[in-house]
């Protein structure tokens, strides 16, 4: 059974830094496209950034996302945090399931941007 939990959310000031991390399981980590996304109060969901373990650590713009296969885990780095991160942030896998893929999601952790 697949299973994310995140965690590493929390209230910081504007120009901040968290690190959120995301322990999977019930996969084969290595083979997953590992994403974090993001859902602002009366937003839609939207993509942050995506890794696989075969694509390096991509960055997008502040944010940036790593993987541990050892761990099981991926991380965002965010950095220069603004108001407008505040958002419920998501880790996601996206799993082939032999005849397409199939999206599991975690619980969510609440990122509050504030002064």
């Amino acid at each position: 059974q697949v299973h994310l939990v995140e965690s590493g959310g929390g209230l910081v000031q504007p120009g901040g830094s968290l690190r959120l991390s995301c322990v999977a399981s019930g996969f084969t980590f290595s083979r997953s496209v590992m994403s974090w996304y993001r859902q602002a109060p009366g937003k839609e969901r939207e993509l942050v950034t995506s890794f696989t373990s075969a694509g390096g650590n991509p960055t997008t713009g502040r944010f940036t996302i790593s993987g541990d296969n050892a761990k099981k885990t991926v991380y965002l780095q965010m950095n220069s945090l603004k108001l407008e991160d505040t958002a419920v942030y998501y880790c996601n896998a996206r799993l082939w399931n032999g005849k397409g893929y199939t999206d599991y999601w975690g619980q969510g952790t609440q990122v509050t941007v504030s002064s």
